[in-house]
């Protein structure tokens, strides 16, 4: 059975044949499921997903829509058999099929697929995946409310997906080709900048370098008459590079070397040579400095390069092929932590492998290997391999390897609260080395370390500098994540310096709208909402959120305070009693800060003052500050709310 959600919403059987899904309610009952990727939606929540004002019998009527529902996508099932698509789970339903089967999945997959891909594959994989689309996804529920934000987030990978393949062209040589296309692209969707940037590199590679000019022209004219703001650095910088005939290389060069050299490369070394595993790698680091499906895919690709090394017996090729993919971090809870511990166990069978010898730089870069994919884990193996990467990058004298051993280090700096200086430290090291010898990745994340180390520590102006000077470096070196981790800073200054609390949410929700696609799920998922739960404690406002509301792994530090905004205290505490110790992490004090708030509420002095006890290091630093990314405001105001209440005060 397969689904179609990239036009109106229909299904079809193995054969091909259209599937009869009954009336309108049906099909969004069915759209509805699947915009829940296999979760369960609760029969209440598709009552009011599917009326503004439920009449009386909604839930039986839900119940029929179902049962319709299942008829349809599993004729074949017997009576009585349970449902194996369209099953019944805890108060609602789900729907319960491969990713092959729902056309909007498999165009996700293919984008994503695309981005890792030489271009002529790319180009041939974007042409089959775009060819899916009979329409506005979800065209029969264009003002669902439910469908919204999906429609949104399918039409903007589908924009994407549209310049990436234009970009496939043009690296191809295909300059004429992508010019149709991206000429009606801009017509309907003149506000994308980089669809205008690369109509006029196309037009400028075509030979056409008056068309070129005229078309930034005309992109300028919109951007700061109808918007006011001027076009964006990259476009700028086309312009100029036109002018002066110089910046990219003259119609089709860029496309024409790319291309001769993989397929030289591709001609000349055999495809079992083990030296591709140390390209493919040295590839996988570029991409994933490139953020979004990028990082995504660098990051499965690196496990799969690291299991083949493995399998050809050769430790010391194994050990460059870990070590290679140095790629700067400043998150401390891992995007995959399956894949990391897999990264991990294969560096240390590596370092045990691997024959006494004076190569010490292969052993530093599996121990800072192992610091960075530790991080957020619990036991001193990672701290204890920090600190061996950095003794032996100090005294090998090797500035990119202090570098990444820098990096792990950092990562391991969570052993208490209150150890913020202590990272400013590690990110002004950070910097003047990186700056010193060209390593400008490792000198944007020394600079990031920075912004957070010197949030954390209330001081902005520092903070704010810090911001600016890896923003311009990241637009020199096209690194977009940066972007990403910069903005929510400044939302999290706008919080910190006294916003309205309806600003302050707005500012918050601004900047997790950039982290959709950034390929970062380590630093998506239910940051917003615990984002807004600390701004709601440290503001004194009750954390009233929906049911609904996914908290990813700030669940159990979460609940309690929900369960009180909803006047349960017994619940609360019962959950207070099942929280989980913090990971020590850039969220550790501002987990500990609305766990003791809840244990103020609830009256657990053992608790309070165990809270107390771990934050009094952090007394001068705002709780959840050096995350870069949120707050719950100043420690000190937890500890005298834990004091008082722990001798009887009011709170």
């Amino acid at each position: 059975m397969r689904f179609g959600v990239l036009g109106p919403v229909r299904a079809w059987n193995g054969a091909g044949q259209a599937v009869d899904l009954k009336g309108p309610r049906h099909r969004e009952v069915l759209a509805r499921l699947i915009v829940a990727r296999g979760r369960v939606v609760p029969v209440s929540r598709l009552v009011y997903d599917l009326w503004d004002d439920p009449p009386d019998g909604a839930v039986v009527a839900v119940r029929t829509f179902v049962a319709a529902l299942r008829r349809a996508v599993e004729p074949d099932r017997a009576p009585r058999q349970p449902a194996r698509l369209l099953v019944t789970e805890g108060p609602g339903y789900a729907l319960r099929v491969p990713r092959d089967s729902v056309d909007a999945w498999r165009f996700e997959d293919a984008v994503a697929a695309a981005s890792a891909e030489p271009p002529a594959r790319a180009l041939n994989r974007l042409d089959e995946a775009l060819a899916g689309w009979r329409g506005p996804a979800y065209a029969d529920f264009e003002d669902a409310s439910w469908a919204r934000a999906e429609r949104s987030r399918l039409e903007e990978l589908r924009l994407s997906a549209v310049e990436r393949r234009a970009e496939a062209r043009l690296e191809l040589g295909h300059a004429a080709d992508a010019v149709p296309d991206l000429d009606a692209h801009v017509a309907e969707h003149p506000w994308r900048e980089e669809a205008w940037r690369l109509l006029a590199l196309a037009l400028y590679r075509d030979g056409r370098q008056g068309d070129a000019l005229a078309v930034l022209r005309r992109a300028r004219g919109l951007l700061v008459e109808r918007l006011g703001v001027e076009p964006g650095p990259r476009l700028r910088r086309l312009e100029t590079d036109i002018l002066r005939q110089s910046g990219d290389l003259p119609a089709d060069a860029v496309g024409r070397v790319w291309a001769d050299a993989t397929a030289a490369y591709d001609q000349t070394v055999a495809e079992n040579a083990r030296g591709r595993l140390e390209s493919t790698v040295g590839l996988l680091r570029i991409l994933a400095l490139t953020g979004g499906q990028g990082l995504a895919a660098a990051q499965q690709q690196r496990v799969a390069a690291v299991a083949a090394a493995e399998q050809l017996g050769d430790p010391e090729l194994t050990a460059r092929v870990i070590g290679m993919y140095d790629v700067p971090g400043s998150w401390t809870r891992s995007d995959h932590p399956e894949r990391a511990a897999r990264v991990v166990a294969a560096a240390e069978r590596t370092l045990t492998a691997l024959a006494p010898g004076p190569d010490d730089a292969a052993r530093a870069r599996l121990l800072a290997t192992i610091a960075m994919e530790s991080r957020g884990t619990r036991g001193d193996r990672g701290p204890r391999a920090a600190a061996e990467a950095e003794r032996i990058a100090r005294r090998l004298g090797d500035p990119a390897l202090l570098a990444f051993a820098l990096n792990g280090v950092f990562m391991q700096t969570f052993q208490r609260a209150g150890l913020a200086p202590e990272r400013d430290r590690i990110g002004a090291e950070l910097v003047g080395l990186a700056a010193r010898h060209g390593l400008a990745t490792f000198e944007i994340l020394g600079h990031l370390i920075r912004m957070q180390a010197r949030g954390a520590l209330a001081d902005f102006a520092a903070a704010d500098e810090h911001a600016a000077a890896a923003d311009r470096l990241a637009a020199q070196q096209e690194r977009p994540l940066v972007d990403v981790i910069t903005r929510w800073y400044r939302a999290l200054r706008h919080v910190a310096t006294g916003a309205p609390l309806d600003d302050a949410e707005a500012a918050y929700r601004d900047a997790a709208a950039r982290l959709e696609g950034a390929g970062m799920p380590g630093l998506e998922r239910g940051l917003l909402p615990l984002a807004l739960l600390c701004l709601r404690v440290w503001r004194d406002v009750p954390a009233d959120v929906d049911d609904d509301t996914d908290w990813g792994p700030y669940a159990p530090w979460a609940r309690p305070l929900v369960l009180l905004a909803r006047d349960r205290p017994g619940d609360a505490a019962a959950a207070l009693h099942r929280i989980p110790e913090p990971p020590r992490d850039l969220l550790f004090e501002a987990k500990w800060c609305l766990t003791g708030r809840a244990a103020v509420a609830v009256g657990d002095t053992a608790l309070i003052r165990r809270a107390g006890t771990v934050l009094a290091p952090a007394a001068r630093e705002l709780a959840g500050a050096g995350s870069g990314v949120l707050t719950a405001g100043p420690v000190a105001r937890y500890l005298e709310q834990f004091r008082r209440a722990s001798h009887g005060g009011v709170p």
